[in-house]
């Protein structure tokens, strides 16, 4: 290899290869390739920095080579970092996620701290390979954690190695070749219309009965509903904007925090629900105003539509745990409070609206996911059509 002429030091950028031999304890002789680089010299020290990497082979390892030593004598080349998945992991919450909903930074959190640095957290990042990532994603399905589980923790894993990838840490994302476990979508349970019927008497006169039937013919999420505002309700046109959610935090000594965050896909939209609901409302407003007057000074003025007798938010348990005595006192002890939501979205569909409003009116990103959702629904009303089509031809043939 060339050297300088004055100094008699190796190029920035030379390279070597020779084959290395280990034995094993068992006497077994392992054979690999090493190639060793420089990289310029230290500033403090003067000395070299030299670096290796290996490979089965001499061919595999000569391609690395030759890919940094062109980084290196074009000016692009980055050191390996030296941070363990555990460092990495670490600066990744703290310094990237500033755009993130604090609820789910609490998530990426727990899944980092319960699963991922347990399991991954002691490797060098820059050593870390899809082999051990997809060893540890099969270990979390063998020790009972669900294919969503496993989907979210890969997520999150992901998405941090991406980061590493984008500031240069990483060459490539290792999760990028591993394989999840296959992850069944629930069989959806809306309310039939005779179910509907007997939830709209069973509701009367309940506390929550304006929000559940607000819930039920709206197809807001909990969280949305929980957090509309009166400033978001447009009496004159009939119309509400949707653009936030009712979330907490586990704050200091796991308590709760609650605040207002944006939708779940950060997105606005309007709705124009029936005049059933938009009078729900009117009749909320006026009952919130007599418990503002009896409350006085206690009144808390949080602007929501749906509050306790003081003005305060309402707790997403208490209004689920009181949902779920309802539905098994009329028979359907599997239902979810979500099933509203789905409820919702069958009886549009079978009323006759497109998809593309249906999309519009749950806030679903694109149509094309609302049909994957729904679309058994548009296979019933196919067979209704071509029931409706079969009368008419035996109305015309006379058969």
């Amino acid at each position: 290899m060339p050297r300088g002429k004055k100094s008699g030091r190796a190029v920035s950028g030379d390279g070597s290869i020779r084959k290395k031999k280990v034995v094993k304890r068992n006497g077994k002789e392992y054979t690999y390739w090493e190639g060793r680089y420089t990289s310029g010299f230290d500033p403090e020290t003067g000395k070299q920095k030299q670096h290796s990497i290996s490979g089965k082979t001499q061919a595999e390892v000569a391609q690395k080579l030759r890919e940094i030593t062109a980084e290196i004598g074009q000016g692009i080349f980055q050191e390996a970092c030296k941070l363990t998945v555990g460092q990495w992991m670490t600066v990744w919450e703290q310094d990237y996620l500033n755009d993130v909903k604090p609820k789910t930074i609490e998530s990426y959190r727990r899944q980092i701290k319960l699963h991922i640095v347990p399991a991954l957290g002691g490797a060098r990042l820059e050593k870390l390979t899809s082999p051990m990532i997809q060893h540890f994603y099969n270990s979390c399905s063998k020790e009972g954690l669900s294919p969503k589980s496993v989907k979210n923790i890969h997520g999150v894993l992901h998405k941090a190695l991406q980061q590493a990838v984008a500031i240069g840490y990483l060459r490539n994302n290792p999760s990028d070749a591993c394989t999840l476990p296959r992850v069944e979508r629930k069989e959806l349970k809306p309310l039939d219309d005779d179910a509907i019927r007997r939830f709209l008497e069973a509701v009367e006169g309940h506390p929550f009965e304006t929000l559940y039937l607000v819930t039920l013919f709206t197809g807001m999420r909990q969280g949305e509903v929980l957090g509309l505002t009166w400033d978001c309700v447009d009496f004159e046109s009939g119309s509400l904007l949707i653009s936030k959610q009712l979330q907490y935090i586990t704050g200091e000594n796991n308590h709760r925090v609650y605040q207002l965050a944006s939708t779940k896909n950060g997105k606005l939209r309007k709705i124009v629900p029936a005049d059933f609901v938009m009078d729900l409302l009117r009749k909320q407003w006026s009952r919130q105003a007599e418990w503002r007057l009896r409350a006085g000074p206690a009144w808390e003025d949080s602007g929501l539509v749906f509050t306790n007798e003081l003005g305060e938010h309402l707790v997403p348990f208490t209004v689920y745990k009181k949902f779920k005595k309802l539905v098994r006192e009329i028979g359907l002890p599997e239902s979810r409070f979500h099933d509203l939501r789905h409820s919702y979205a069958v009886a549009a569909i079978r009323s006759g609206d497109d998809i593309k409003t249906v999309q519009g009116n749950l806030g679903h990103a694109t149509a094309a996911f609302t049909l994957d959702v729904y679309g058994h629904v548009t296979d019933q009303m196919k067979r209704d059509s071509a029931d409706r089509m079969q009368k008419f031809i035996r109305s015309i043939s006379g058969q």
